[in-house]
């Protein structure tokens, strides 16, 4: 068998579309998320905890003025950025929560529920048959 047609098979079965189909939702998914901590979450959370900023949250390691914005800081040097590290996390924990609540949910889908009991087999005719003249002759 060619490599071509072992990738042509490959590429054609199932399992491959559905994941690529996973893929694309997946990280489409992940710009909601993302969405949903930087623009929603991370600014209530910076506001309860006192009006922080989270996204400009860095530490200087070039000697920047601790006043810049994260993005005027890193054009003069390295920073540490641990406001963004903190979204990132928080980006992660909601999103693999939200997957492990939606795999959660398809299991309890995937659970067989109990068959009704069959009902009882016909007997074919020739053995019903039998039965009335047996039952005929005992009489």
């Amino acid at each position: 068998m060619s490599i071509a047609s072992e990738f042509k098979q490959f590429a054609l079965k199932g399992n491959v579309m559905d994941l690529a189909v996973g893929v694309i939702i997946g990280g489409a998914f992940g710009k909601i998320v993302d969405s949903l901590v930087n623009d929603i979450i991370m600014p209530v959370v910076g506001q309860l905890i006192g009006g922080l900023d989270f996204s400009n949250m860095f530490i200087a390691l070039n000697g920047q003025e601790a006043s810049l914005t994260l993005v005027e800081a890193k054009k003069l040097g390295a920073v540490l950025a641990y406001g963004n590290f903190i979204t990132i996390v928080l980006n992660f924990v909601i999103l693999a929560f939200v997957i492990f609540q939606m795999v959660k949910f398809m299991n309890s889908l995937k659970k067989e529920t109990p068959a009704e009991p069959a009902a009882p087999a016909v007997t074919p005719e020739d053995i019903v048959l039998l039965r009335e003249i047996r039952d005929s002759l005992k009489k």
